[in-house]
């Protein structure tokens, strides 16, 4: 019998994956698919994700193949100069999704967690004990819990029964990766057709192959054809630009929802199993990573016995209304890409107010997920910052134990006490790296806790 069953490889599951096994949860990752994905469903991590992975010891292996942008301009696409965030991470780590994968896989496997490919949840049902996963080869398996990180179209939550709440598409981009002809034509025409198609861009990767991005023609569900691609190149951009030998194609479009619930009974759900939004500003692989953060030890705490009573309540409590904040914001990028006139008005508007720094520097706070503050009793502000040490009034988040203690995030209930600890309950009473402290006294309540 396992601790914990994960259903799905990709980096939500992978890193709940890790985070359990730093408290020793024997877990398995099941995954339909026989190989990792080769689609690019994002291009890399935001602040909070990179702090994650310095917070664990695993960002020198992000940094060495990824590339730092600036963090301008990931609002909506306005560009305006990079605000100072109070972080060691003020950047963009640019990283196709593919490569992200395997960093995480390689880490929960080097942890000890098992990887089976090619595995098909089909069925589940849970009693007082446990929960029983069906596979689709009639493998019957036994755990303490299950999570779903299954994707947007989750297994897990139909067959919970959770109502999946929201607004269909009413918009498609198709995405792909391929050849192109006329290399030089496509890029000077992108910057003309990009002032009213933004979401039309190409990207250049190696020997001669581009990620390219074109509004597609109405809403489907279908996968799109090359001949679709190239039709739709020729509609916004009068050329096709000689694109061919395409790598991959895909299509996503701006549906918005948000599960009802994040558990039922032992089976709970994170990522996009949970929540699903238009992947303006690249914040939904963020966005999973840190739903597991938040679960993990709470999870894992829960199945050593050691979790206070409604622990693991707090993952919902905690989790829903920032899901529920991404969603708004990726539904306001959506309206300010749109080509209406009322929307292009709202645009110039605020592109206007991004000039004020503290305009800039908030929605930049919210795509990289570095708006989160503790409130102290009276109003002061305070934040931990990348090591775990509450470092300033302008802006804070949840203060997460580091890899070598127990991994664990601070809760939200009452006042947390910052002490020589990572927090009240650490099993391991961890020193934080830095003596500092609170500008404005020990005793914070999470604001807004990410």
């Amino acid at each position: 019998m396992f601790d914990v069953i994960v259903a799905g490889c990709g980096p939500t599951g992978l890193m709940l994956a890790s985070e359990l096994r730093l408290h020793g949860v024997h877990v398995l990752v099941l995954d339909k698919e026989t190989e990792p994905t080769k689609v690019v469903r994002a291009l890399g991590m935001h602040v909070r994700s990179i702090e994650i992975m310095d917070q664990r010891g695993l960002l020198d292996r992000f940094l060495a193949l990824g590339k730092q942008h600036p963090l301008g301009g990931f609002f909506a696409g306005i560009a305006k100069p990079s605000p100072e965030l109070d972080t060691a991470h003020g950047y963009v780590l640019g990283m196709p999704q593919p490569v992200i994968d395997r960093l995480l896989a390689e880490r929960a496997a080097e942890l000890g967690a098992e990887i089976r490919r090619g595995c098909e949840l089909v069925g589940l049902s849970q009693d007082d004990d446990g929960v029983t996963a069906d596979l689709a080869d009639g493998t019957r398996l036994r755990s303490r819990y299950l999570v779903g990180c299954d994707g947007g179209r989750s297994t897990v939550r139909k067959l919970l029964g959770v109502a999946f709440p929201g607004e269909p598409s009413k918009v498609d981009t198709l995405l792909g990766e391929m050849k192109v002809g006329a290399a030089e034509e496509l890029m000077a025409a992108m910057e003309e057709i990009r002032k009213t198609q933004k979401r039309f861009g190409a990207m250049p990767l190696a020997d001669g192959v581009y990620r390219v991005g074109v509004p597609a023609a109405g809403v489907s569900s279908a996968p799109p054809s090359f001949e679709e691609f190239q039709e739709q190149l020729r509609v916004i951009a009068g050329t096709d630009f000689g694109v061919h030998s395409p790598r991959w194609l895909s299509r996503f479009g701006d549906g918005t929802r948000l599960a009802e619930r994040y558990q039922v009974g032992r089976v709970l759900l994170a990522g996009d199993a949970a929540h699903i939004h238009p992947p303006v500003g690249g914040q939904g692989l963020n966005l999973g990573v840190q739903d597991s953060v938040n679960l993990g030890w709470k999870l894992a705490a829960t199945v050593a016995g050691w979790a206070p009573e409604g622990l693991l309540d707090t993952y919902q409590a905690e989790r829903h209304p920032v899901a529920a904040d991404v969603l708004d914001n990726t539904r306001a990028q959506m309206e300010l890409l749109s080509t209406e006139p009322g929307p292009q008005a709202v645009r110039r508007l605020l592109t206007e107010l991004m000039d004020f720094h503290e305009v800039n520097r908030h929605l930049i706070e919210c795509t990289a997920a570095a708006g989160c503050c503790w409130i102290k009793p009276g109003g002061c502000r305070s934040r931990a910052g990348p090591t775990g040490s509450i470092t300033s009034w302008m802006s804070a988040r949840n203060w997460t134990c580091l890899v070598c203690c127990c991994g664990r995030t601070v809760t939200s209930h009452g006042s947390v006490t910052v002490s020589g600890i990572c927090s009240t309950t650490c099993p391991r009473g961890s020193v934080p790296p830095s003596t500092e402290r609170t500008v404005c006294g020990s005793e914070l309540e999470p604001h807004t806790v990410r």
